[in-house]
């Protein structure tokens, strides 16, 4: 088996156990998982492109921040729902995190619902929780966040597990109308590392829609 996927194909408990190290072995996020866990933001979570996109380039030998443009980072807060107690938070993190070499983007995903239909054309339901927009992504391989603890464990949440990142494979999530963007992210993902395999949007909606066994 090639190097890179030596994770491949492992249970969930090695998969977590690796990608554990992986993001504990990183300076750059762990400064930020810190930094979120002192700043007290509700819900939070280190989530998507910074994590997976780390262990690719880790598995492959490339530099850590390749093909990394930004840190995503969410939280969810229903206290206010207004532009203005989100932009008071942007501002804060923006602030706590100028020093790092990536700018870190915060959401709260309590206010997803406001905005999402305007923007792509779809209903789209009230989140619960920082972690179940999570499920929604357009790619299941994207699906992968983080948290330190107060007593410093790290809290992996992956609802789709962990075996696509580490197959380098990007699996289309037909659980909204995303094939634009799982096409579009999974180019440009490819373009950047070669290793990887992107699953056809078809062959998800067939799936989704084929008979399940009782």
């Amino acid at each position: 088996m090639a190097g890179h996927l030596r994770y491949s194909g492992l249970d969930d408990t090695s998969q977590r156990a690796a990608l554990e190290d992986i993001i504990r072995s990183s300076p750059l996020l762990m400064e930020v998982l810190a930094g979120l866990r002192d700043d007290g933001l509700p819900d939070h979570l280190l989530v998507a492109g910074v994590i997976y996109n780390l262990v690719w380039n880790r598995l492959t030998g490339r530099a850590d921040l390749t093909g990394i443009n930004d840190i995503d980072v969410f939280y969810w807060d229903d206290s206010d729902l207004s532009y203005e107690a989100e932009d008071a938070v942007i501002r804060r993190l923006a602030a706590r995190f100028r020093h790092l070499p990536l700018p870190v983007q915060v959401r709260n995903q309590a206010r997803v619902h406001l905005w999402f239909p305007q923007k792509f054309g779809v209903p789209f339901a009230p989140l619960t929780s920082s972690a179940e927009m999570l499920g929604r992504y357009a790619s299941k391989t994207h699906a992968v966040a983080a948290r330190l603890e107060r007593d410093d464990r790290l809290t992996i949440v992956a609802p789709f597990g962990l075996d696509d990142i580490f197959s380098f494979r990007i699996t289309p999530n037909p659980v909204l109308m995303n094939k634009p963007a799982h096409e579009a992210q999974g180019a440009r993902a490819k373009s950047i590392w070669p290793e990887l395999t992107v699953v056809a949007w078809d062959h998800a909606e067939a799936a989704e829609a084929a008979p399940q066994n009782p």
